[in-house]
């Protein structure tokens, strides 16, 4: 990633952490620019600048943003073999050392929706009992995330997270009802939930039991070294720590023992006072003792000489007396210098200034000691010197001088300078394997959560797919019917077209013309021979009103008959009329009115039948039947 995107990423955790108090920056990169980018990856978003102005616009993208980042994968009894142990091996501990009215603090840290805190309230009912739970445990369950709390504090959930709860202490701790399970409300009680930042808020103290399981590998070595310090705090003496299988506490140590790795429960370590630890520390002590018998005075000069170690003696006036070889070559010390004021030699005051701790040691009349001197030789080696200064005195108590003896502890310093390099090196590997094992764990709680996801979006696809089949069906059974009616439409177009044909073959059959107008007098049919009477066709005349019409016969003559037709007031008339057919030549025309009549007998319009009689002979005439 480019240092661009490092720090648009950083200006994003701390746009967070203003505006919503969400403190990641405790959290390891990899993981959290993981679920940041997953979330970014669903908003079609590439750069994390564009997505904080996202977050500034769409406050309530902060929400699925949390969801993305707090992985809340938990479960009922989750490692059943672990909560097996705790329930055998852990709590009859906690219990044994209490008094039986004293309370018992527990918490459950990260706890997410809610399901390890009711397991743990479900322990401890099993072993103390409901009635002793009401009374003396609490639980307080914390997360930084509100909506699984609010979850977690509805205490219901579905067939499917109660699945490993053993059956006995299902129907015991849990009321049913159309699928879904509530924790008992009187328990519940014992249980309490609230919003806490691990980094951020300050621990709950005076706890017997601690439950931070798959928590802390979200965060980086510094804030995991915070918080296991906050839980140090939290806990009782000898109270029990419980992490996820993820969490080893490696570098720890100092903090927290385990009670069994495997399964990653450890003890508090109570750490003492600085007064107590320095008790444990003694002072050495060199005791001189002084043979100055003459038979063995060249004894001990030369052994004094031969001594590995650098040694010279000064007297009460401050004259170096005494120094053995190895000091003569290592401080450049010649035999004429013997004798000469401690002042005047290079001595006093390399490797380190002697005459103020000589002076030290006559007035407290005691040795004193200077541990690591650095000493660079004549060869360019650093040395380390254990510079000890102590007063030499007679049998009688009175001070002749003092011997200060050079112990050299380069050795020992560059072994421990090693040893500290090797166990930073052992502790950094024991963090990297424990942050690859977090890494692991977290990839691992990722998959999970992907899996779930995958898995509540099939049974929606599958719901969607029954949904759709259903749909197909209903779709299959109204085009069948839609097939159906339009058979019988077919049918009945083909009967209709057959009784059109029929009617039409009637009316060309007709000698006479016939024409058909509704109530409003529009013309609905004009036969052929009616086409050949007048001259007009029938997509000439139909729908025109019938007294309208421009043809040879005197329509308006026949409007009392048509009145009286569709009145009802006969059921036939005949009118002759004088009229001029489309050659031109005067007729006489034999007009038959009929009403039109349905299958009720009600009068629609009004039926004319017109027969050419032949050339006009006399008056019109009009004849009701």
């Amino acid at each position: 990633m480019t240092a661009e995107a490092n720090a648009e990423f950083e200006a994003l955790i701390n746009y967070i952490k203003r505006n919503r108090g969400f403190d990641f920056t405790g959290y390891k990169r990899s993981s959290l620019m993981r679920r940041v980018r997953k979330r970014m990856q669903a908003l079609a978003l590439e750069n994390f600048s564009d997505y904080m102005d996202r977050l500034e616009v769409a406050p309530e993208e902060f929400v699925l943003l949390f969801n993305t980042i707090l992985i809340n994968v938990t479960s009922f009894f989750r490692d059943r073999a672990t909560w097996d142990y705790v329930t055998t091996e852990i709590v009859p501990r906690i219990t044994a050392r209490k008094e039986p009215t004293e309370p018992i603090r527990i918490w459950s840290a990260g706890c997410a929706s809610g399901q390890e805190a009711y397991t743990l309230a479900m322990v401890m009912a099993e072993a103390v009992g409901i009635e002793q739970l009401r009374q003396r445990v609490k639980i307080y369950a914390t997360d930084v995330d509100e909506e699984a709390l609010n979850q977690a504090r509805h205490a219901t959930f579905n067939e499917r997270e109660v699945s490993s709860v053993p059956p006995e202490m299902l129907e015991l701790y849990f009321e049913g009802s159309n699928g879904f399970y509530t924790f008992r409300k009187d328990l519940r009680r014992s249980v309490i939930f609230g919003r806490h930042d691990l980094l951020q808020d300050a621990p709950i103290s005076r706890i017997d039991l601690l439950l931070c399981r798959n928590t802390l590998m979200y965060f980086n070595a510094e804030a995991q070294s915070r918080i296991i310090a906050r839980f140090h705090f939290a806990l009782n003496d000898a109270g029990f720590l419980f992490l996820g299988k993820a969490e080893m506490l490696l570098s720890h140590g100092d903090s927290f023992t385990p009670v069994d790795l495997k399964r990653r429960i450890f003890i508090k370590v109570p750490k003492g006072n600085m007064r107590d630890r320095l008790l444990l520390m003694g002072n050495n002590h060199v005791d001189d003792e002084a043979n100055y018998l003459a038979s063995h005075v060249r004894i001990r000069d030369t052994a004094f000489d031969l001594n590995p170690t650098a040694q010279i003696a000064i007297d009460v006036n401050g004259l170096l007396t005494l120094a053995n070889e190895r000091a003569r070559n290592l401080f450049n010390i010649h035999p004429r210098d013997l004798g000469r004021p401690l002042q005047d030699l290079e001595i006093s005051y390399r490797p380190l200034e002697l005459r103020s701790r000589i002076e030290q040691a006559y007035a407290e009349r005691r040795a004193v000691n200077q541990t690591e001197v650095e000493w660079i030789s004549a060869s360019g080696e650093t040395l380390y010197f254990d510079v000890q200064i102590s007063l030499l005195q007679d049998i009688n108590g009175r001070i002749l001088g003092c011997s200060i003896v050079f112990i050299d502890v380069s050795r020992s310093r560059r072994l421990q300078e090693e040893l500290e390099h090797s166990n930073q090196e052992l502790e950094m590997a024991y963090e990297e394997l424990q942050s690859t094992n977090e890494e692991l764990e977290t990839t691992n709680e990722e998959l999970q959560s992907s899996n779930e996801e995958l898995e509540t979006t099939n049974e929606e696809l599958q719901s969607t797919n029954e949904e759709l089949e259903t749909m197909n069906e209903e779709l299959q059974s109204s085009n069948e019917e839609l097939q159906t009616i339009n058979e019988e439409l077919r049918l009945r177009s083909e009967e209709l077209n057959q009784v059109n044909a029929f009617l039409e073959s009637i009316l060309t059959s007709l000698r006479g013309g016939v024409v058909v107008v509704n109530r409003e007098l529009q013309v609905q049919v004009w036969n052929n021979k009616a086409e050949d009477l007048w001259g007009l066709r029938s997509n000439e005349v139909e729908g025109q009103h019938f007294l309208n019409l421009d043809i040879g016969l005197p329509v308006g003559q026949m409007r009392q008959q048509i009145r009286s037709c569709l009145a009802g007031e006969s059921r036939s008339i005949e009118v002759f009329l004088d009229a001029i057919n489309r050659r031109g030549k005067a007729i006489q025309c034999k007009v038959t009115l009929t009403p039109l009549m349905d299958y009720r007998q009600g009068i629609h319009g009004v039926i004319m039948l017109m027969e050419e009689q032949g050339s006009v002979t006399s008056d019109s005439s009009i004849t009701d039947n």
